[in-house]
Formats: C-alpha cells, sequence, structure tokens
C-alpha cells in the first residue's frame, strides 16, 4: 500500500517555474514507477511523465518535452516534477501516480495508487 500527497502547485504567470513534490509513505516507494499526469475541466486525464523505480528510465508527454522534468529520491520517498516556461494550456490538476511496472507507462489504467492532486494555474 502506497500513500500519496501532492504539493507545490499555485498561480503562475506565463514563462514562470513551478516545482510539484509527491511524497510516498511506505518502505516499498523505491520498487514502483511514479508518473505525473493532469486533468484539465472538461478534459479527460492525461499523461505528462513517467519515472521507473530506478530512475534511469524517463519519458515525456510531447506536450511537455524540454520544458518540465521528472525526478525521484527515493531515500526521500519522493518524486519531483520540475516545470518551466509555463503555458496558460498547463493549466491543470496535476497528479502523482504509483504503477509496479517496472518503468511505469502512459496509460493511467496502469496506475495502482494516487495523489489527491494539487492545482496548478498559468495565467497569461
Amino acid at each position: 500500500q502506497v500513500q500519496l500527497v501532492e504539493s507545490g502547485g499555485g498561480l503562475v504567470q506565463a514563462g514562470g517555474s513551478l516545482r510539484l513534490s509527491c511524497a510516498a509513505s511506505g518502505r516499498t516507494f523505491s520498487s514502483y514507477a511514479m508518473g505525473w499526469f493532469r486533468q484539465a475541466p472538461g478534459k479527460e486525464r492525461e499523461f505528462v511523465a513517467r519515472i521507473s523505480w530506478s530512475g534511469g528510465t524517463i519519458f515525456y508527454a510531447d506536450s511537455v518535452k524540454g520544458r518540465f522534468a521528472i525526478s525521484r529520491d527515493n531515500a526521500k520517498n519522493t518524486v519531483y516534477l520540475q516545470m518551466n516556461s509555463l503555458k496558460p494550456e498547463d493549466t491543470a490538476v496535476y497528479y502523482c501516480a504509483a504503477s509496479t511496472l517496472n518503468d511505469g507507462s502512459r496509460s493511467r489504467y496502469d496506475y495502482n495508487y494516487w495523489g489527491q492532486g494539487t492545482q496548478v494555474t498559468v495565467s497569461s
């Protein structure tokens, strides 16, 4: 069982940066691949980034590639999402999730545990 708590969301102007954190409970955090997803009002939850349990495999959605960076610190049971050059279309609730798949997945259905989400709002 893993419990996930996101933090770091907020209101930022276009072009600004935010760093999201996702703190996990449990001693088995390092055995899970982690993902970040986001959901804007009226839209489906979409994949943003994922990182394998070791941190050696990372993938991004095309829409955030070159602007966002996912990382993890297994000693701190935490995964991060550094978001730079933010755009109004990045506005959404951001969720972290844990998957038992070694490298994670782009599909939300492959994730076993979810956080409650943190709101990111980018003003133009």
